[in-house]
């Protein structure tokens, strides 16, 4: 369809609200992102007609619901253009999806004198279960450096792979600073050295075209929420010789194909990796978020979305005590900052109280803030439902904002 931004809008009624008397402008997309009424709707539908455990009912209710969860798994592999849809494991988010790995390929294939590279721009969930896993196993956490720009050093992380290297787990788009990673490149480089690479796509999916086959990326992590979909879905993305050498992480049901007291048989992928009754309803939706996406098109979201973001960056060259933290060549969808005398705590509250939502702390990216000596930045983050008049409230408020700092 023809991309029309006011015509978008409509799609999302929590848009249309006003907060503290004025219209609501939500600049807080890395967080979490809106939901259009479709997957409002699938939610809804599943439980007003479907709502019914899957995989193991021969009655139609299940039938139908077990239809749609299957679907929606075939939808997200082809969203990624995996091979199949079985190397799509339903998870809770990207977090889970990392703490699997960590927990069946780590476990299994990591041990005392191995190396885990990672990058000091990584979020937290990118970090903590690797740091666990080495303190389970001995191995040796390592971090790519980056520069003032927030790009990683590439000469760096050249000379960091080495014959003990026995993961790469890297960002693809950061949610601290906005860079997009060269991870095409990296994973060719840890390949020639038979170093496998995860990585971790939450931030990306919503902004760019992925293709983990082109990529050829061992395991890449998506959480729904961040793409228009529900919260407490995601999936994990591996490749299927690698999923079938993997130990199932959870013991329950339905991933079981034999249980007596002498010993358990397990099912094959995905269904292995997925005890329990999963988050039915939120697969589904994820699926109608999938949907709409590829119906408005990634071309023209990627477009609008680069052009708020030139827009934005142009108007805080201009504001005098604003630094842009994150300034790399290679950027989408946010914008991180921080103003003299004003912290980012108090910023985001006048923000708010200006009815402007935008996030303020440490993002869950604490080595960042490290590295750049601060203690948080301001991020304002963009979405393709969002407009220049926006940004322009945005700044506006941020003016207003030093007025009364002044």
């Amino acid at each position: 369809m023809a991309f029309n931004v006011d015509t978008i809008r409509k799609d999302f009624p929590v848009l249309n609200q006003q907060v503290h008397g004025y219209p609501l402008v939500y600049l807080d997309n890395a967080a979490t992102t809106q939901k259009p009424q479709c997957v409002i709707d699938a939610l809804t539908h599943y439980y007003e007609y479907d709502n019914a455990n899957i995989h193991r009912g021969v009655h139609t209710l299940s039938e139908r619901a077990t239809a749609k969860y299957e679907a929606a798994r075939q939808k997200i592999g082809a969203y990624i253009h995996a091979s199949s849809e079985k190397e799509i494991i339903f998870v809770r988010g990207a977090t889970e999806a990392i703490n699997l790995v960590a927990q069946t390929y780590g476990r299994k294939n990591i041990s005392a004198g191995d190396e885990i590279l990672v990058s000091m721009m990584e979020h937290h969930s990118n970090i903590v279960p690797w740091q666990m896993l080495c303190e389970q196993t001995g191995a040796t956490l390592k971090v790519i450096p980056m520069n003032e720009h927030g790009e990683l050093i590439q000469d760096k992380f050249v000379e960091l792979l080495n014959k003990n290297t026995a993961l790469l787990a890297i960002g693809h788009l950061s949610n601290a600073l906005g860079t997009v990673n060269p991870v095409k490149e990296m994973i060719e480089k840890a390949h020639a050295l038979g170093v496998p690479v995860l990585v971790d796509g939450a931030q990306a999916t919503a902004h760019m075209t992925v293709d983990v086959v082109d990529l050829d990326v061992d395991f890449y992590v998506m959480s729904a929420h961040k793409m228009f979909g529900p919260t407490g879905v995601g999936a994990l993305y591996a490749k299927a010789e690698l999923l079938a050498e993997m130990p199932p992480w959870h013991g329950g049901g339905d991933m079981i194909r034999t249980v007596s007291f002498s010993g358990s048989t397990y099912s094959q992928a995905p269904y292995k990796f997925e005890a329990g009754t999963p988050n039915i309803a939120g697969a589904i939706a994820w699926g109608a978020a999938i949907d709409y996406l590829n119906d408005i098109g990634l071309n023209y979201i990627a477009a609008h979305e680069h052009d708020l973001l030139a827009y934005a960056t142009n108007k805080a060259r201009q504001v005098a005590g604003l630094k842009v933290i994150g300034q790399a060549k290679d950027k989408a969808s946010i914008l991180s900052f921080v103003m003299s005398d004003i912290h980012p705590h108090d910023l985001g509250t006048i923000l708010d109280r200006c009815g402007v939502a935008v996030r303020a702390g440490h993002h869950c990216a604490m080595p960042v803030m490290q590295y750049f000596d601060i203690a948080a930045t301001t991020r304002a983050s963009f979405a393709f439902y969002n407009t220049t008049e926006e940004i322009d409230r945005l700044f506006a408020a941020l003016a207003y904002a030093q007025e009364m700092f002044s």
